[in-house]
């Protein structure tokens, strides 16, 4: 049932976050992303088979990356720096919604959406899907700002690197998806992480209490 409804909470995220990478290239003066047919929120066009069964098993996956080519960019570093923090914006945003249509969902539904799932009726269904939907993308984009490649994070910092420092970013690159595998499954970043989640949950509320 979990899965179930965490699937399209799955399907809007990377829909959104990848989509938002290649308008935002497209934007910048990179047409590949359009060209490619990933300027669609349609979620065949960003699905990846093993990214999705490792949500199926592991509650956490990936989509297939949007190509972009940053030397069609009018500016370069610009753009490659808005290219790379737009996917993590528009997974904000999708969070700010989601808590609205939780609050909304509570509000006007009623404390029985809080119940056990196996208790759950109806409308009353919106209330997880939105909750998990929010919580997703929270964790999504703070998790694409870590700084170690192939992440979005990694990508705004070589911006601001000296060259030698980028240079040897570049070669540690390879060992990068090994490194990240090790931190997330040893719980290195927990701590971190679930602080930095914490604070994007009081700005989010902070922005909805004025319509509740």
């Amino acid at each position: 049932m979990r899965t179930l409804l965490r699937l399209p909470a799955f399907l809007i995220a990377i829909s959104v976050h990848e989509c938002s990478h290649g308008y935002a290239a497209y934007k910048m003066g990179d047409p590949t992303a359009k060209y490619s047919g990933r300027l669609s929120l349609n979620p065949l066009a960003h699905f990846d088979l093993i990214g999705g069964l490792c949500l199926l098993f592991f509650s956490f996956g990936w989509a297939k990356p949007v190509p972009v080519n940053p030397y069609n960019f009018k500016d370069r570093k610009k753009g490659t720096i808005i290219v790379s923090l737009a996917g993590p914006f528009s997974n904000f945003v999708v969070a700010v919604i989601s808590a609205f249509l939780c609050a909304f969902t509570l509000k006007y539904v009623g404390y029985s959406c809080l119940a056990p799932l196996s208790e759950l009726n109806g409308v009353e269904f919106l209330f997880p899907i939105f909750q998990y939907c929010m919580l997703l993308n929270i964790g999504l984009m703070i998790f694409n700002l870590i700084p170690i490649p192939p992440l979005d994070g990694s990508k705004v910092l070589m911006e601001f690197l000296p060259y030698k420092a980028r240079e040897v970013m570049y070669q540690l690159e390879r060992y990068s998806m090994l490194v990240l595998i090790l931190l997330i499954y040893t719980g290195a970043l927990d701590g971190i992480l679930m602080f930095l989640q914490e604070g994007v949950f009081e700005i989010i509320m902070l922005l909805l209490k004025p319509f509740f």
